[in-house]
């Protein structure tokens, strides 16, 4: 009888530990298995469009020419996605980094989740992209450009798409050595890469059966540093000048993190940017000279959607895979939960679908991107998934929407100067909440105050709010089995340097010092 109930309590333990392993691996939630069934039930709501799904890389929300955030932006094929479709001025990424987010778009999942939570590991063979329901649904499915999971491997084929142009890690905007991968075989890479994926993308086009639908997945290199126009783009804005962010300087916002004071020196720092002294009003220029080589190659693809008489029933998709500082709060680069780290471009485009002029206030994410487009194709989105379609709104619509949407981001080993946060982004507040530092959070009234120059957290009088968005935001973290942090092995260096020559260690704030009180002296004896 012991023998038996021993046996018994360990096959339990075997159980419970088989089935906490399992969570772990699938994020904690119940995440569609590679091995199960990738049919979907249809909506019944017509036939099912032609996709292009065009993501670039850190293009931050405001670099749009139509917006004239700054003289030197350039981008008259984005201008048009908007003027004669929708612009989204509130869409979001959960985690501003580039694997993380890109596996958000792919699986619809929060990182913690799909538990992509850097640039170095790659996404689970357990998980389904919305490329294989599309496919399983009939359509023709091609990727063309950057993947960036599974840090510098070769980036080879990936589940779900038909056609594959990608390259290694972040790949190289001028030829070199590693050259591309091209449907499992290494390929040269001849000429720039914007023009080099543009010509794939196109001349996969032109092989497609019309009589099916399909999805062409361009995901550009561009713009990611190190910025590199195009010829025909470098120095065309020699005369224009940079406006300085109103967070740029020191102490220009006030109860500033103590780490965000911090980071000024750092990798990710404007005082010792790349660990280097580069000027920030060039590199911006540079950026947007790139960008144009990105804008342009919209235009070559709506060009051939509409000399194909495509252009009218195609979806067109614009976004970028997370925003980028030039100077805000004194850094560069994204991570962080502030807005030119986590709000991103998103333009969508279809005459037959899309009034001209649609501007979209709702909040939406890169976790939408995948129940949208599989709404797109007639197909009812996995109740697994954390996003939710806004082809509703696409289309004129009135639905239910979020009230906050949550935003990730988990301490790396290789860039030690940005914690661990959890953030919840509201329509009149945005709250940050920080995990193993000694440092403060962060209250930002983001109607009054969009560039967060003023942290409200120590106001009394919003007490109740930070009481409000906290519950909320842990709300959200158990609702989606987020209430725990992954952790992987090391891989690559440090970028843990400062300058003896940049801005000094932060100060703790004095809300944080008190008097010590006098103490009764502890018992001897004791």
């Amino acid at each position: 009888m012991k023998y038996q109930l021993i046996k018994f309590l360990g096959a339990c333990w075997l159980v419970c530990a088989t089935v906490t392993h399992n969570m772990a691996q699938s994020g904690g939630g119940v995440v569609q298995q590679a091995g199960g069934s990738t049919v979907l039930q249809k909506t019944g709501t017509g036939k099912p469009r032609n996709i292009v799904f065009i993501l670039t890389d850190d293009h931050r929300y405001d670099a749009l020419g139509f917006l004239k955030s700054q003289t030197f932006i350039q981008t008259p094929n984005l201008n048009r996605l908007a003027r004669e479709g929708a612009y989204l001025p509130n869409a979001f990424v959960t985690t501003a980094l580039c694997s993380p987010s890109r596996a958000s778009i792919l699986t619809g999942l929060y990182a913690h989740k799909h538990q992509v939570i850097d640039n170095n590991n790659a996404v689970s063979p357990q998980l389904v992209f919305f490329a294989q329901y599309l496919q399983q649904a009939g359509y023709q499915t091609g990727f063309i450009g950057k993947w960036h999971m599974g840090g510098g491997s070769d980036s080879p084929p990936q589940r779900g798409f038909n056609q594959w142009v990608s390259f290694p890690g972040q790949g190289s905007y001028l030829p070199d050595d590693r050259g591309l991968n091209v449907n499992g075989v290494k390929t040269p890479q001849k000429g720039y890469i914007t023009n080099e994926l543009t010509g794939y993308a196109l001349d996969w086009l032109k092989t497609l059966d019309k009589k099916k639908p399909f999805l062409l997945y361009l995901s550009h290199k561009g713009v990611h540093s190190n910025f590199t126009p195009p010829d025909k783009f470098m120095n065309t804005h020699p005369k224009d000048v940079f406006k300085l962010p109103k967070t740029f300087a020191i102490g220009s916002q006030e109860g500033q993190p103590m780490w965000v004071q911090n980071q000024r020196n750092s990798w990710h720092g404007v005082d010792f940017p790349y660990h280097s002294f580069l000027n920030i009003t060039d590199y911006y220029k540079r950026y947007a000279e790139t960008l144009q080589g990105v804008d342009e190659s919209v235009g070559d693809v709506m060009k051939y959607l509409k000399d194909n008489g495509l252009l009218e029933s195609t979806l067109i998709v614009y976004m970028g895979d997370n925003g980028f500082l030039f100077g805000e709060h004194g850094l560069i680069d994204k991570r962080n939960a502030y807005e030119e780290s986590m709000r991103v471009p998103m333009l969508a485009y279809c005459p037959q679908l899309i009034k001209p002029g649609t501007v979209i206030k709702d909040v939406v994410a890169n976790i939408d991107v995948a129940p949208t487009l599989l709404s797109v194709a007639g197909l009812q989105a996995p109740a697994y998934m954390d996003g939710k379609s806004f082809l509703p709104q696409l289309t004129g619509q009135k639905i239910p929407w979020r009230d906050g949407l949550l935003y990730e981001y988990y301490w790396e080993r290789n860039f030690p100067h940005t914690p661990t946060m959890h953030a919840l982004r509201g329509n009149k507040y945005k709250y940050i909440h920080y995990y193993g530092i000694w440092d403060t959070d962060e209250l930002y009234d983001i109607e009054s105050d969009p560039q967060e120059a003023r942290n409200l957290i120590t106001e009394t009088a919003l007490a109740p709010v930070v009481k409000q968005m906290n519950t909320q935001l842990f709300a959200i973290l158990k609702q989606t089995n987020g209430m725990y942090m992954p952790l992987y092995q090391d891989v690559g260096g440090q970028q843990n340097k400062r300058s003896q020559e940049g801005s000094k260690e932060a100060v703790f704030p004095d809300y944080l010092k008190v008097k010590p009180k006098a103490q009764p002296q502890p018992d001897a004896a004791h």
